[in-house]
Formats: C-alpha cells, structure tokens, sequence
C-alpha cells in the first residue's frame, strides 16, 4: 500500500512539473496578433522623421518583464541578420530581446532623404522603439554591436534615464582612434606588397573593383571581422542586404578607419556621464583595439570590461562561449542587483 501511495506522489509530482514547464513555455512565446493572425514576433514599427514617418523591422523572441533586450546591428545599414546567434542563447535564459533593422536597412524602409542619415536621428529612432516595445528603466537593456555600439553610446548619452543596462560590443569611442589603430596596427600586419596594392585602389578610389574585395576578404576581413573558416548563414546575408549608399555615406568606402560623416566622431571625453552599468566587449584580434575597449570600461561610472582571446571584430561567433557567457552574466548581475 505505501508502495502505491510513494509511486503515486511520484507520478503527480511529474506532472505538476510538465504542467508547470508548459505554462511558463506558453507564457514565454505567447505575443500579440496583428489583426487576429500569429506573426511570429515580427512588428513593424512607425517612426516619425522630421522627412515624414517610415516603419521599420523588428522581431520579438520572448516574454519576461524584467529583461528586455534590443539588438543593435553595425553597419551603418547592415541587418539583424548577422545577430541571430543570440536567439539560442538569449531564448535559453528567458530572456525577452528585439531583433530589428534600422531605418534604410534591408527589412526597413529605405527612404533616400540623405539628411536622415545622422547618428542623432537614429538616437531618435531607437527611443521611439523602446518606447513601441514598452521597455523602460526597470527592464530595457541595449546591446550593440560596430556601428550599433556607437548608436548605443549615444543614445545612453542621452536617454540613460529610460535604460537600465548597456553592452557595448567591439566599438570604441573615438573614429579617429579606429583609424590610427587600422593604419599604425591592423595594417602593419599585412604584406607590404598586399597593403600596398590595397592602398594604390583606395588612392585611385578604385572601391568597386573587384580586386579590392580579392585583397580584403582573406587579408583582412578573415583576420579581423571573423575568424570562422566559413562564416554563419546570417553574417553571409547581412552582407548581401547592406544598404552600400547608406554605409559609405556615414563609414565611407575604406574599411581601415572611417572616412564618411563619423570620420570625426569622439564621445570619449563624455563617457564619464554614464551611470548605468555598462558592459564593453574587445577581442584580441577586433578592427578595435582591446586595450582602448578596457579603457572605456574605467571611464564609464559602473563598468565592466569582457575579454575575449579568440575573438575578432564579431566575437559573438568566432569566440562564442567567452562573448556569451560574459553578456549574461553581466545581464543577470544587473537584474539581480549584483553589479
């Protein structure tokens, strides 16, 4: 008889924890319709531009009011779709996190008013996103990568008030930096006769021969951007979806330093404003000097600095375990009042 009573406490307990697990799934992935039909998360959301209001893409991945992620992509006018790794290791810890392109980007409209091609603007912009997802200063983290940590920065410089935590990933706050380090550091690490054909096309503004792309890819961009023998779906279609006119208008045409609109762009004096806690990510072999992202990490108020040995310009795929393990770490410190 206690044998029947033991294997049935067993069997309920088992239940109660499928029953349990189910609820919390259906929570999880439970979002709102459009229209009474499912869309898997995706939204487009207006913005208002002082050129007219446009909509741009975005994704949802979870339910949890207490985390709630936006991902920023580089560029400028790069895609999500480079980012899609996070949604393994992001959906796992229940977090609630936003894939989206900016306006001009592929899945965006892409208006052709070059005005709106301003780090200001899209400051701009991703508050009215935040404000579209219902994030706020309890819950709302912004991560972002490249030109993404440089829109991050800014817009924390502005709105810190509405953010709860920021990650920077492999930016640093000076273009002018950037560009010292690409010619005194990441160029003296090719073959004289390599660079100097390189620099001979970008003297003669040569950018779309096909050379150019010949020379860099395996010189530098297998170096320094990732360093995966073949590189992840998403990264290969992010690329094919670049808005060019868009990046070589803010980036410019090179790729060793900026030389478009953010050529002279610098917020180092100022990251001493910032009182969030924040997350700077260098990698060993980054189009960014490590050492520069570490120096961040001491000037922001609440910083932490996240190494990663292996990594390059898009350490979230060539050194993953150390890139994710750092992010939500920190996350969940700062969720947790541990920071």
């Amino acid at each position: 008889m206690r044998s029947i009573l033991l294997l049935l406490l067993i069997v309920l307990t088992i239940s109660c924890k499928k029953e349990n697990k189910t609820e919390t799934l259906s929570d999880y992935f439970t979002y709102e319709k459009n229209n009474n039909v499912e869309s898997a998360g995706v939204k487009m959301i207006p913005i208002k531009t002082p050129v007219g209001e446009f909509k741009v893409w975005t994704k949802r991945f979870g339910n949890n009011p207490k985390i709630k992620i936006l991902l920023l992509h580089g560029g400028p006018a790069m895609t999500h779709e480079y980012m899609e790794c996070f949604e393994t290791f992001f959906q796992r810890e229940g977090f609630e996190f936003y894939e989206y392109d900016q306006l001009g980007s592929y899945y965006s409209d892409q208006p052709k008013d070059s005005s709106l091609w301003k780090t200001e603007r899209f400051v701009e912009e991703v508050e009215q996103v935040r404000k579209a997802i219902g994030a706020d200063n309890s819950n709302f983290y912004v991560l972002g990568n490249s030109w993404g940590g440089i829109l991050a920065m800014e817009y924390a410089l502005k709105y810190q008030q509405n953010l709860k935590g920021l990650l920077v990933s492999n930016m640093v706050a000076s273009a002018p930096d950037y560009g010292e380090y690409a010619d005194k550091v990441l160029s003296k690490q090719m073959k004289p006769e390599i660079l100097a054909e390189i620099r001979s096309l970008e003297t003669k503004k040569d950018f779309n021969n096909p050379r150019y792309m010949e020379l860099l890819i395996p010189n530098f961009y297998h170096k320094h951007l990732c360093r995966l023998k073949e590189w992840p779906d998403g990264l290969n279609r992010a690329s094919k979806h670049v808005n060019g006119e868009i990046y070589t208008m803010m980036q410019g045409p090179s790729e060793f330093g900026i030389s478009g609109r953010l050529a002279k762009w610098d917020i180092k004096n100022r990251l001493h404003e910032l009182s969030i806690p924040t997350l700077m990510i260098g990698a060993k072999y980054d189009t960014m000097d490590p050492k520069a992202m570490q120096e961040q990490s001491k000037l922001v108020q609440k910083g932490r600095f996240l190494y990663c040995p292996n990594g390059s310009h898009l350490a979230m795929w060539d050194d993953q375990e150390v890139f994710m393990k750092g992010v939500i770490q920190f996350i969940k410190d700062v969720d947790s009042n541990k920071f």
